[in-house]
């Protein structure tokens, strides 16, 4: 038990490290070739934060073991917005640009209940589900990426960032990818040992303890952006990084293996995850976004509501 557990803890370490150089690498690049600070926020930010969550649901779907893949995904969401935004808000509320929100929030929502309605009606994703959610993400990268061209405060940083040579940040790129690889691969093979040595179902694990490893570069983010006093930058990084759990890691996972919904466990007779797991994440995002985009601002009783429907959720996630 012991040795899948240090595993467990070093594919974390992987995970991590390897979200970093991905970022830093990818960044690197993006400026080199002049494209705006906010476009690299608004897509390589958010790719890499969340490429952990591709690998660990690929990988998952890969071996078998639909039930991690699924369970990351919403695990993810819920966990990125009931913990980390929760924090940030709990600690720093404040103003939002709720013009800039306005697309990625529309498009998490159009993407969840495509995917619920899938759930619901069929309890299957097949091939064509895996293949439309990928569709999503493409068409919703070229608006975005238009959009952000488009703006006049597109421009360079005032401030003056040293550039590593081209080589370095291919070398980070590479590496980062790598080392999220291997990562994910320790991450998936031990949490389900441990998983099964403790008699827990392989989606409350991957709901609760692969999701937030996996969701640990949006808290390094979050964490990073609320030192410097910039909120704003950790909520659009939650959202789209949100958006893509639904659009880039569930599609890619299900348009390389289709897997049924998980039958684990279940709630007044009734699938959990139908039940409790897909609403949770449709009403952490509802409190999370819709009172901001009425508002224009986020208030601390949000943040402290969501953190208390997290531990919740996670408590009854163990208690099933």
């Amino acid at each position: 038990m012991l040795l899948p557990v240090i595993w467990f803890a070093v594919g974390l370490a992987c995970l991590i490290k390897g979200g970093d150089w991905f970022v830093d690498g990818a960044t690197g690049i993006a400026r080199r070739f002049r494209l705006p600070e906010l476009l690299i926020g608004a897509t390589v930010v958010s790719i890499g934060t969340t490429l952990p969550e591709v690998m660990v649901s690929t990988a998952s779907a890969l071996s078998g073991h639909g039930e991690i893949a699924y369970g990351n995904a919403i695990g993810s969401v819920i966990c990125n917005t009931a913990l980390i935004a929760a924090l940030t808000v709990a600690v720093r509320p404040g103003a939002v640009d709720r013009a800039a929100l306005k697309t990625p929030v529309a498009w998490f929502f159009a993407a969840a209940v495509f995917y619920a309605a899938v759930a619901y009606a069929t309890g299957y994703f097949t091939r064509a589900v895996g293949l439309a959610l990928l569709a999503m993400f493409v068409v919703y990268m070229i608006m975005t990426v238009r959009q952000m061209k488009g703006r006049p405060d597109a421009a360079e940083p005032a401030e003056e960032v040293r550039e590593l040579p081209l080589w370095q940040e291919l070398l980070l790129l590479v590496a980062g990818a790598a080392a999220i690889a291997v990562g994910a691969d320790l991450l998936v093979d031990n949490g389900t040992l441990i998983a099964q040595a403790l008699g827990v179902p392989e989606s409350v694990i991957a709901l609760t303890f692969v999701a937030l490893g996996t969701s640990l570069p949006e808290l390094v983010t979050a964490i990073t952006s609320l030192v410097k006093g910039h909120s704003a930058l950790s909520l659009g990084n939650v959202i789209g990084a949100n958006l893509f759990n639904l659009v880039l890691v569930s599609g890619a996972s299900v348009a390389l293996s289709p897997f049924p919904i998980p039958q684990s466990s279940t709630v007044a007779g009734k699938n959990a995850s139908l039940v409790m797991d897909l609403p949770v994440m449709f009403a952490v995002m509802g409190l999370l976004t819709v009172p901001a985009l009425l508002r224009g601002r986020l208030a601390r009783w949000q943040g402290v509501t969501l953190l208390a429907i997290y531990a919740a959720f996670c408590t009854a996630q163990f208690l099933l």
